[in-house]
């Protein structure tokens, strides 16, 4: 699943008139860089939720074998998007994706299925602080030897995970972020993560973008 339901306000005046999925980077819009990543690791079939603008999205992915999940009153959330998308999912672990960022080196979603165990609930893609180029803040999550994740650390998440949805049903809010699941899984032990040895960068504001397609032309 693509996140492509976001406001964007932090990319404006860039989002003002354009949903910042389809916000070009280095020549290619940020979700098609994400469907790319997605269909190179072998999804199954790849959702994309909408919101702002969404007729755009749905536009642009016109006659593309990909399923739209609409959230055309109040925006879920991650977390709430994500479980009403679930009928058009289907059974099992879900790979997500948040579109806003660009990679270089491995496609961190192949990396994640081979990594992934079946006595995980969540498998985290994470970019130490020290790489996540643009990243504004602290860290997300600190990684023991086992890999698994707890909160505050040096590690930023990535935007790529792994994720069973089922504990979803627990949440009773409509409209809520996947940190509650997460908070569920790590109390558990059950969340994950591993490193992305290459390049990361966080297109969330119009001055990221140069800082992207720098890293991407190496």
């Amino acid at each position: 699943m693509i996140f492509a339901a976001g406001l964007g306000t932090r990319m404006r005046p860039l989002t003002d008139t354009c949903p910042k999925p389809l916000i070009p980077v280095a020549g290619r819009t940020l979700l098609d860089r994400a469907l790319d990543l997605g269909r190179d690791a072998g999804a199954g079939r790849i959702v994309v939720n909408t919101h702002y603008l969404g007729n755009r999205i749905a536009a642009h992915l016109a006659g593309q074998d990909v399923a739209i999940s609409d959230e055309p009153g109040t925006i879920l959330d991650t977390g709430g998007g994500l479980r009403q998308a679930l009928p058009l999912l289907g059974q099992g672990p879900v790979m997500t994706l948040n579109p806003d960022v660009v990679w270089t080196g491995p496609n961190p979603l192949t990396a994640l299925n081979a990594a992934w165990r079946e006595d995980m609930e969540a498998l985290l893609m994470l970019v130490p602080l020290a790489r996540a180029t643009a990243r504004q803040g602290a860290g997300d999550f600190a990684m023991d030897t086992q890999g698994r994740i707890s909160r505050w650390g040096d590690h930023v998440y990535g935007g790529a995970q792994i994720i069973r949805p089922d504990r979803l049903a627990q949440i009773p809010d409509r409209v809520f972020s996947l940190n509650h699941l997460w908070d569920l899984l790590i109390a558990d032990g059950r969340a994950h993560g591993i490193v992305h040895p290459g390049g990361w960068c966080d297109v969330g504001y119009p001055d990221a973008i140069p800082l992207a397609e720098r890293m991407l032309h190496g």
